[in-house]
């Protein structure tokens, strides 16, 4: 098989196909969350704690060999756990309300019990009296 013809047949597979098209859902995804933790979580967050924008939130480390300041920027990194969380919060409440649609299996009831065994055949009644006769001798 050509190189060609391997690529298309795993290309062409209903996972990869699934997986992509997850992939660049999840990453439009992403930047929604994103969007709204920007342009609204982190502002609204920023007026309750007196006007700050977190994103601006740094230590001063010290200064480099060309006068700038070397800054730890622990403000973005708050936005990004903010970020996360939300993200995260979204997908547990999407993931739940999928599986209330999804009924379960039903479960069964305690009142069914199984069915009798069936009745031995003509041959099999035959075969255990051969067999208890063999035992007698």
């Amino acid at each position: 098989m050509r190189f060609v013809d391997e690529f298309k047949a795993f290309a062409m597979r209903g996972n990869v196909i699934d997986l992509a098209v997850g992939v660049v859902i999840g990453a439009a995804f992403g930047k929604i969350v994103s969007a709204l933790v920007d342009a609204i979580v982190m502002p609204a967050l920023g007026m309750v704690t007196s006007g700050q924008n977190f994103s601006e939130l740094a230590l001063t480390l010290g200064v480099d060999a060309k006068g700038a300041p070397v800054l730890l920027k622990y403000g973005v990194f708050l936005q990004s756990v903010v970020d996360f969380l939300l993200v995260a919060l979204v997908i547990f409440l999407a993931v739940k309300a999928i599986n209330r649609l999804v009924a379960p299996p039903a479960a069964p009831t305690a009142a069914a019990a199984p069915p009798p065994p069936p009745a031995p055949t003509r041959e099999e009644q035959l075969l255990t009296e051969i067999r208890d006769l063999l035992r007698q001798r």
